[in-house]
C-alpha cells in the first residue's frame, strides 16, 4: 500500500503498524495469484457482456408490470440471460424466490416425486436444508413427509467425491444425485468445475435419468465455466451472494433443463401456470445491472479471501482452501480454536462495515440452525454475503467463515481490521 493509505489507517483509523505490515507483506506473497484471478474476471465479464448483447438488452426492460405479469419482456429477458450464461435450455430468475435455500427447496421440490430417493454426496448439506429433507426438525412439509428418502455420502479424506461409495448408494429408485459446491458449515475446499464434470459424467453413465443437480450458492464466476456446462441438469443459487454483484434487493436463479425448470416453475406458482406469471416488482434492472458488475465484483470478493487466507497461515493458523489453492467458492474458513477469537474476528468485519459498523454482533440463536451463530454483516441489501461478511456456528473447533466484500479493497480492510481486533483482545501475537 502506498504511503498515503498507510498513514491514513494508521492515524486516523487505529490500525496497528504491525497488522498493516502483516498486510503488505501477505499481499506481496500471493500477487501471481491476485494475477491468475483477474484473467478468470475478464472471461466472465466478457461472457456477460456477451449475453446481454446476443438478448438485445435495452432500457425498455426496466419497465414495471403490474397485476399477473403476463408477458413481463424484462422478466423473460433476463431469464434467457442467465440461461445464456449458464448454457442452459432454460431459466427463472425471480424476487420471490427468497433466498438461496428456497430457490433449492424448488429445485428438489419441484423435480422429486413421492417414492423417489435423494443423494448428497458432498457429506451433509448447508444446515438450512436439513429441515428442508427431513434429517432434523419437526418435518413439516419437508421431503421426508412426502415419501422421498435421503442417503449421504461422505467425501473422501482429501475433499474429493467418493465415487466409488456413490455407485454403491446408487439404487434404481434415485432420482437425484446433488453437489453442494461451497463449504457451508464445512472444513473442506470447495468443489471444482473438473470435479463436477467427473461426477456428473459418472452418474449419467450408471443412469442417464439421474437428475445431477448441484448447489451452486457462493460458486459463480469462480472459473470460466459454470456446473451446466459440464454436465449438471440443473442449478440453483441466491441473487443477493454471486450473481447480484450486490445489486440485486433480493431473489434466487434456478437453470437448467427445459422439462426440469417447467416442474420447478410449477412448484413456484402452481400447476397450469408456472413461469408464465410473476411480478419483478421493479426489480428488473437492478439484477441485470448487478449481473453485469458480478464478475468483478466476484473477483474483489474472492482476491480477498485469498489475502485472509494468507495473512493468517502467516501467523500459523489452519485455514481453508490454503492462500494459492484453486477456489471454487468465494468463502475462507479460518480454524481460530476459541469462541472468543470467533467473536472478535466478526466484531473486526461488523466495524470495517460501511453500515450499522458501530453494532457489536453476538451469537444468538438463528432460526434454521442447530447451534448458535454468530453473523457479522454491515451491508447495503441484508443478508448479502456477497457484501462483506463474517459468521461462524458456535461449535469446536471454532471455526470462522470469512466472504464477501463488493471491491477488493474493502474486503481487505475487513481483513485488517479482523486482525485489529484480535490484536487488541490479545488473542494473537504480532
Amino acid at each position: 500500500m502506498t504511503n498515503n493509505t498507510y498513514q491514513l489507517l494508521s492515524t486516523e483509523l487505529g490500525i496497528a503498524p504491525k497488522v498493516l505490515d502483516l498486510i503488505s507483506e501477505a499481499e506481496a506473497d500471493i500477487k501471481d495469484q491476485f494475477e491468475y484471478l483477474d484473467d478468470i474476471m475478464s472471461f466472465n465479464q466478457y461472457k456477460v457482456l456477451t449475453a446481454f448483447q446476443k438478448n438485445r438488452i435495452s432500457d425498455t426492460h426496466f419497465a414495471w408490470n403490474t397485476g399477473y405479469g403476463y408477458d413481463d419482456a424484462g422478466r423473460e429477458a433476463l431469464e434467457h440471460v442467465y440461461a445464456d450464461i449458464f448454457k442452459t435450455e432454460a431459466a427463472l430468475v425471480r424476487p420471490i424466490i427468497v433466498n438461496g435455500t428456497h430457490a433449492l427447496t424448488l429445485t428438489l421440490t419441484g423435480i422429486l416425486r413421492p417414492g423417489d430417493e435423494l443423494i448428497y454426496c458432498t457429506g451433509a448439506p448447508y444446515d438450512t436444508l436439513e429441515e428442508v429433507i427431513g434429517i432434523r426438525g419437526e418435518g413439516k412439509g419437508s421431503l421426508k413427509e412426502f415419501g422421498v428418502t435421503y442417503q449421504q455420502v461422505e467425501l473422501t479424506a482429501d475433499g474429493s467425491i467418493d465415487l466409488d461409495a456413490l455407485k454403491k448408494a446408487i439404487s434404481p429408485k434415485t432420482r437425484m444425485v446433488t453437489v453442494q459446491r461451497a463449504t457451508g458449515y464445512g472444513w473442506r475446499k470447495a468443489i471444482t468445475i473438473q470435479q463436477i464434470q467427473e461426477w456428473a459424467s459418472f452418474v449419467h453413465e450408471i443412469n442417464p435419468k439421474i437428475v445431477c443437480m448441484v448447489d451452486n450458492c457462493y460458486g459463480e464466476f469462480l472459473d470460466i465455466k459454470e456446473p451446466t456446462e459440464v454436465g449438471a441438469d440443473v442449478l440453483a443459487g441466491s441473487l443477493i451472494k454471486n450473481p447480484g454483484g450486490g445489486l440485486a434487493l433480493t431473489g434466487g436463479y434456478i437453470a437448467g433443463r427445459q422439462d426440469l425448470i417447467d416442474n420447478i416453475s410449477y412448484r413456484m406458482t402452481s400447476p397450469g401456470i408456472g413461469g408464465e406469471c410473476g411480478l419483478m416488482f421493479g426489480q428488473t434492472r437492478t439484477m441485470f445491472q448487478g449481473l453485469f458488475l458480478a464478475p468483478k465484483t466476484v473477483n474483489g470478493a474472492v482476491k480477498g479471501a485469498a489475502l485472509c487466507a494468507k495473512a493468517f497461515e502467516k501467523l500459523g493458523y489452519e485455514v481453508c482452501p490454503q492462500a494459492e489453492e484453486q477456489r471454487s467458492d468465494i468463502i475462507e474458513a479460518i480454524k481460530l480454536g476459541s469462541p472468543e477469537a470467533v467473536v472478535a474476528f466478526c466484531e473486526g468485519i461488523q466495524a470495517a462495515a460501511p453500515i450499522d459498523s458501530y453494532v457489536k454482533p453476538i451469537p444468538w440463536d438463528m432460526p434454521g440452525y442447530e447451534d448458535q451463530v454468530v453473523m457479522a454483516a454491515g451491508a447495503f441489501v441484508q443478508g448479502s454475503s456477497i457484501e462483506l461478511s463474517a459468521d461462524a456456528p458456535i461449535r469446536e473447533p471454532y471455526i470462522v467463515y470469512f466472504q464477501g466484500g463488493l471491491t477488493y479493497e474493502h474486503s481487505k480492510f475487513g481483513v485488517t481490521k479482523a486482525l485489529q481486533a484480535l490484536y487488541e483482545q490479545n488473542l494473537i501475537s504480532l
